[in-house]
């Protein structure tokens, strides 16, 4: 059985690929979380970053977080040196379709000797929205960055109906369905692997022009 560490941001596709690694039977030791000095890192997610720990105590696995610069591919050497230190054979991640990202995790397992396990590679973005709605996940949307959003969107549940307004977006402003290119970011609350689920008590909403986010001032662990 292969001991892995899993990429975590809180949000959506890290929390499916999670999922998918537990059910596959990987010994997932280590939840792992990069926190960005910068709110325009080009790998790692900003917004919430804090509510991982919150999704570490309610899956019931260790987790372990570094800071990172949030420069290009200086935040790469960031998360090699916090890899390296543990006691792992591979890295689970929730790459969708980003080559940028997928190749990059890809060479930093390679330079550890590690394995590179990506769940949800090039599967249709759809079919994994619906998946996510499948297994009763409880996630919001908590930051939009792209054309056709607006303030509305913040907070907004992944329902059906959600899905079906992405789905517009998609063909009107060709934004991608998951939200990869970085035009949206999801926050998981509950998750069928979650012993607890989250819950938020304080929240904001910060909006900048044409984009902006939910920022989470205070949450706490429920019983679900």
């Amino acid at each position: 059985m292969l001991r892995v560490a899993a990429l975590i941001s809180g949000g959506k596709d890290s929390a499916l690929a999670l999922h998918r690694a537990l059910r596959d039977g990987y010994d997932v030791k280590f939840l792992v979380a990069m926190v960005p000095r910068r709110e325009d890192s080009w790998m790692f997610h900003y917004p919430n970053i804090h509510v991982v720990d919150l999704f570490a105590k309610a899956a019931g696995i260790t987790l372990v977080k570094s800071e990172t610069s949030g420069l290009r591919e200086s935040e790469l050497e960031d998360l090699k040196r916090l890899l390296e230190k543990l006691d792992i054979d591979g890295v689970v991640t929730g790459a969708v379709s980003s080559e940028y990202q997928k190749t990059r995790i890809d060479k930093t397992c390679n330079e550890l000797h590690l394995v590179s396990i990506s769940p949800l590679w090039r599967e249709d973005s759809l079919e994994l929205l619906r998946e996510i709605i499948k297994e009763k996940f409880e996630a919001l949307i908590v930051g939009v960055y792209a054309y056709g959003f607006d303030s509305s969107w913040l907070g907004r549940r992944f329902t059906q109906e959600t899905v079906d307004a992405l789905i517009q977006l998609n063909k009107k402003y060709g934004i991608s369905l998951v939200g990869e290119g970085g035009e949206y970011e999801s926050l998981v609350l509950d998750a069928p692997f979650f012993k607890k689920k989250i819950k938020l008590l304080e929240t904001e909403r910060i909006w900048k022009g044409q984009s902006g986010y939910l920022l989470v001032k205070k949450a706490e662990l429920a019983s679900k």
